[in-house]
């Protein structure tokens, strides 16, 4: 059973579509389910993630995590932004069904992806970030 800010974000996604020269784009996914998450950061000169993006191809879950996970760091400095976890977005949507969680790890995933890009086009280390893996599973990694 999903909740109604689950249903709502999947109805009303926010933040749809990409953004052309961005500054840091992830793409991550789960060969298991199917989905696939790419997130397009635009970042000022200040470090505040200005925009934020997404296309989801996936489940209900996967498009209103992905959605959450962008009203969640959209404003926010970089850290800010990498200490946006699968909890966070789970817990702001008022939870997920557990065979959903992994779309929830897809969004924590999508923002370091996405920040990792960032960093990488601007020759600067992002202290706590690191290198994010293309293949999204359940495990010992993340705090669900």
């Amino acid at each position: 059973m999903y909740s109604e800010k689950v249903i709502d974000h999947f109805n009303k996604p926010r933040n749809v579509g990409e953004i052309k020269n961005s500054s840091g784009i992830g793409t991550v996914g789960n060969a298991k389910c199917g989905d696939i998450m790419r997130m397009y950061l635009n970042i000022d000169d200040n470090g505040i993630i200005r925009d934020v993006k997404f296309k989801t191809f996936g489940c209900g879950a996967a498009i209103a995590t992905s959605s959450m996970a962008t009203e969640l760091v959209k404003g926010k400095t970089i850290q800010e932004a990498l200490n946006v976890t699968n909890k966070a977005v789970m817990e702001t949507l008022d939870g997920l069904p557990p065979a959903k969680v992994h779309c929830s790890l897809l969004a924590e995933e999508a923002i370091h992806a996405a920040l990792w890009d960032y960093a990488e086009k601007n020759n600067i280390r992002i202290e706590g970030l690191k290198k994010p893996v293309n293949d999204v599973e359940e495990s010992e990694k993340y705090d669900i």
